[in-house]
């Protein structure tokens, strides 16, 4: 275990609002916004709980990720989405000048300073997923995403997967799934500008299933924050 490591918490898709300015694009669109495709139930309530029982710096957004997804790169086809993606070049700008930009120069300067002050960054990047996805059910309760090729990523997710099974015997726990760790994200982008010895991109995924209502369980917040303390260092 690193001594120096500290935790980072974000959650890129927390909420489903749209700001007045872009609320003509989605009217009558209330059960997409409503949807997965709107945003992520549950995480953000989450990611703040762990944020806050372990002292970490929490970095959010509650915008839907139908305007512009934060977890996407620049190129990716999935940047914007039906309603956003036939605007003007011009439009779309200002779309990442408002909203994008600033997110993604927020989490490099937090892993920077962090970095900067002598930790090696454990980045939790909070998700959740739909049980149930293009008529094939996802088994698995959560999911851990890394990159393989980063060997300190791969040894926190395994020994982090050990820890959550010892704590809950019956939460299957699965390693990148339902998304491969390399996947475009957040994540992969801050890798790509900093050496895995500074810091760990890991994605939480969670199962909607396990909500109640909506937020999960504290059982499964309890779960989390245990395992988790095992594999932080105490100050």
């Amino acid at each position: 275990m690193t001594e120096c490591r500290k935790l980072l918490v974000s959650c890129e898709h927390g909420g489903n609002q749209i700001p007045p300015n872009y609320r003509a694009l989605f009217r009558g669109q209330e059960e997409l916004l409503a949807s997965h495709l709107g945003y992520d139930r549950g995480a953000l309530p989450l990611a703040r709980q762990l944020a806050a029982d372990l002292a970490a710096p929490l970095e959010f957004a509650e915008t839907t990720r139908l305007l512009v997804d934060l977890n996407r790169g620049r190129k990716s086809p999935c940047l914007f989405s039906e309603p956003t993606r036939d605007m003007t070049v011009a439009e779309q700008n200002q779309l990442l000048l408002l909203h994008y930009l600033p997110y993604r120069a927020a989490m490099t300067g937090r892993v920077s300073k962090l970095i900067a002050d002598g930790a090696q960054v454990l980045h939790l990047s909070v998700h959740s997923f739909t049980p149930c996805f293009q008529g094939k059910v996802r088994h698995a309760k959560l999911g851990l995403l890394y990159d393989p090729v980063r060997n300190e990523e791969k040894r926190f997710s395994q020994a982090w997967k050990r820890l959550l099974k010892q704590y809950s015997p019956d939460l299957r726990v699965r390693c990148n799934y339902p998304y491969r760790g390399t996947a475009d994200g957040l994540t992969r982008s801050l890798r790509q500008k900093f050496g895995q010895s500074d810091y760990l991109g890991i994605e939480l995924e969670v199962n909607q299933a396990l909500l109640d209502g909506e937020e999960f369980p504290p059982s499964l917040q309890r779960c989390l924050h245990e395992t988790l303390c095992e594999l932080l260092p105490s100050d």
